[in-house]
């Protein structure tokens, strides 16, 4: 058994989970990756519990026509707040949680590059959702412009609206910081013998993901401090009256927007791309395929933003372009779900509850992404353009999408975290209990909005009550899904209630986090690990 010096000079053992700070210390003043990678995976539940209260408020709103819980303005800070909570609060800082765990032990790293820069961003976190969150109690509510957060709209908001500018800004540097790390840690820190192409997919759609987000977090900066300058400082960059132009918001937005809905979705690819080949038992088809289709994502991501613009009187021109530029970004899309199908094809396939969820990922996502087809042709987008249709389109990408793959992620990796394997029977019930209940909440959705049902009104003719009925109790099941998830699969794994966690749980899994004993020490590789050809071993 090999003894390092520690900091003082004397000889410690390392073999154990040595020297881990106890007490509150351990976790205000976390340095080590797999702490912050918890607190944020704690962080983000908690957003998505909050996020999804103002969901349910929403769809007990709309249960049935007429006015019957909230007021029109308090049902618009509803929607604006659970788009700005699950975006910012849930999703993002949930896959920089996954990165934080992952990528250091998948890359044979001590650490990630910058410790305190690492406990920085994520506690800079803490007093932005406390802002946002109490936003509803400032004078005149909660900002109601929507998540986009349209001029001339937020040029009209109370003081809540400089409150969730501000909140953004501490987000938004937070998730810069968290960027940097990350780059800096795969391109400097891999263990010897790991080339690029040799990665995990995981590492290097969060690689990818980490450029976007440095690229385009200042764009929506830009736009949001514009704003506050129209509102305070007398410009008028999106103010008509003093020569402004709302539409010219719209394009910064946007353009932060689109490249924001992948950072949403390329780290989900990563994980579909970890799971399916252990439960396939075969490598993934197509690796360098993968890397390829990711990085053009990445790229064409960023000449595609005004399609979402399509009914604001644009040129036909431009019309054309931001069609076609659209619809040619879902080839690498479809380049990603050939290759999960592929490695699939012929593979000894079990079901374990990972494998559920990046079945049902594929399935669902591949839904949502045939309904951005359809948004994608100008013709039909003026048709459904701001209907339940678009509100359909992007929960099957963002809920079925980004949701799902988290859920595979934790069930695939959470025996390495916590030394226990999660029970599959409850597993299983949660995969189906979310699975049936999502369609049921967003599929009727659809045909809402090809009836003509607008979205973010807070009533609606008779002739769409059934849909909304069915709707509204899906989403109430769906919520309390996630209830069951986190009190009868995540609580008694942190208790340490089940059966003890193999090293590799997954007899096909490959990577260098199933070369560390199970729950993973405190320190993971202080001497850079010795890697086969393949670098998915340690030598030794």
């Amino acid at each position: 058994m090999s003894a390092v010096l520690d900091h003082h000079g004397h000889a410690a053992d390392h073999a154990h989970d040595s020297h881990a700070p106890s007490g509150w210390r351990r976790w205000v003043f976390a340095t080590n990756h797999k702490d912050i990678g918890t607190l944020y995976l704690l962080f983000s539940f908690t957003m998505l519990m909050v996020g999804g209260v103002l969901a349910l408020l929403i769809r007990a709103e709309l249960f049935q026509p007429g006015l019957q819980l909230v007021n029109p303005e308090l049902f618009n800070q509803l929607t604006t707040m659970h788009g700005l909570i699950m975006v910012f609060g849930a999703i993002m800082p949930a896959f920089v949680g996954f990165a934080n765990w992952m990528i250091p032990l998948q890359i044979g790293a001590s650490d990630m590059a910058f410790a305190r820069m690492n406990n920085f961003s994520f506690w800079l976190m803490i007093p932005a959702a406390i802002m946002l969150v109490s936003s509803f109690f400032m004078p005149g509510g909660a900002p109601a412009a929507g998540w986009t957060l349209y001029a001339p709209l937020t040029l009209q908001m109370g003081p809540s609206m400089d409150a969730g500018i501000f909140a953004m800004h501490i987000l938004g540097a937070s998730s810069i910081m968290g960027a940097i790390n990350i780059i800096v840690t795969i391109l400097n820190m891999r263990a010897p013998g790991m080339t690029l192409m040799k990665m995990p997919m995981f590492c290097w759609t969060w690689l990818i993901t980490a450029y976007l987000l440095i690229a385009v977090m200042p764009v929506l900066a830009g736009a949001i401090t514009m704003t506050l300058t129209d509102r305070h400082f007398g410009t008028s960059f999106f103010n008509p009256a003093g020569g402004g132009d709302p539409i010219m918001y719209q394009h910064i937005f946007w353009f932060f927007g689109h490249p924001e809905v992948y950072i949403m979705i390329l780290p989900a690819f990563g994980i579909i791309s970890q799971v399916v080949p252990a439960f396939a038992r075969k490598k993934l088809f197509g690796y360098a395929s993968m890397v390829y289709a990711t990085s053009s994502i990445a790229i064409l991501s960023f000449i595609v933003w005004a399609h979402h613009m399509f009914a604001t009187g644009m040129p036909v021109t431009g019309q054309l372009f931001f069609m076609y530029a659209t619809m040619l970004i879902a080839v690498p899309t479809a380049v990603k779900i050939f290759n999960w199908i592929a490695t699939m094809w012929r593979g000894s396939m079990t079901f374990e509850t990972p494998m559920l969820f990046a079945v049902g990922f594929i399935f669902v996502f591949t839904m949502g992404g045939f309904t951005g087809l359809f948004l994608a042709m100008a013709p039909l987008d003026i048709q459904l353009q701001d209907t339940y249709y678009v509100v359909a389109h992007f929960h099957y990408v963002l809920v079925a999408g980004s949701l799902f793959s988290m859920f595979a992620a934790f069930y695939y990796w959470s025996p390495k975290w916590m030394g226990v394997m999660y029970n599959e029977t409850r597993g299983k019930i949660h995969f189906w209990w979310s699975l049936i209940s999502f369609n049921v909440t967003f599929f009727p959705m659809h045909f809402l909005g090809l009836a003509g049902m607008p979205r973010r009104y807070a009533d609606y003719p008779m002739q769409f009550a059934d849909f909304n009925v069915v709707a509204s109790i899906g989403g109430f099941a769906f919520g309390f899904a996630q209830v069951y998830f986190f009190f009868f699969v995540v609580l008694p794994m942190m208790r340490g209630h089940g059966v003890k966690a193999p090293q590799k749980p997954w007899e096909a899994a490959e990577g260098l986090e199933w070369e560390v004993p199970s729950p993973a020490p405190f320190h993971t590789f202080e001497t850079p690990p010795k890697l086969d050809a393949t670098a998915t071993r340690v030598i030794g």
